[in-house]
């Protein structure tokens, strides 16, 4: 994913494309997820939940991750928002990116494999948390086909407004993807 978020980042800020540094911008805040996941499971692995205090515990870290998450992503959706806003005012198109549209084609089947990796492990842990990541990687490759159907738009038939509102189909799934970290759902 590191490789991902950068690459996506870099090819789209040379390419010009919203879409495709959002959907960069999206892989660093999951990295960000899958980092304060990783920094819960340890804490709940060296505690039982015995009583109240420890599972209310448990769950106000889980929902002030999500809450850290759904900060993240409303950032990336005011990027974006304006960004496309901009590039529609002044009817500017992007430039094509190869290196873009490859990361953009690999993360699919990675994100598909890690999803259901982590769905197997959530169902075995009773992890909301981990559920929720794995819904993550399965909005990373809807995103990831939205950047693809856009560069190919624009690459084949000159569709100079197509990022700028591919980009705000990505915004769609970004809010949702918000949405649901910062009311916890899927969680606790």
């Amino acid at each position: 994913m590191s490789v991902e978020a950068a690459v996506a980042i870099g090819a789209g800020i040379a390419a010009r494309s919203i879409s495709l540094t959002a959907f960069g911008l999206d892989s660093v805040v999951e990295l960000a997820s899958a980092g304060a996941l990783i920094w819960r499971l340890n804490w709940e692995a060296g505690h039982t939940c015995a009583d109240d205090e420890d599972a209310r515990h448990h769950e106000r870290v889980e929902l002030a991750t999500g809450r850290v998450a759904a900060a993240l992503l409303a950032v990336v959706c005011v990027y974006v928002i304006v960004e496309a806003a901009f590039k529609l005012l002044h009817r500017a198109g992007e430039g094509f990116s190869p290196l873009g549209l490859g990361v953009t084609i690999a993360a699919i089947p990675i994100m598909l494999a890690l999803s259901a990796a982590k769905q197997k492990l959530a169902k075995t842990l009773g992890s909301g948390a981990l559920r929720a990541d794995a819904a993550q990687g399965v909005a990373c490759w809807y995103l990831a086909a939205v950047v693809i159907v856009g560069m190919l738009a624009q690459r084949w038939f000159g569709l100079w407004w197509i990022d700028a509102v591919a980009s705000l189909v990505i915004v769609s799934f970004l809010i949702r993807e918000a949405l649901d970290a910062w009311y916890g759902r899927g969680c606790c």
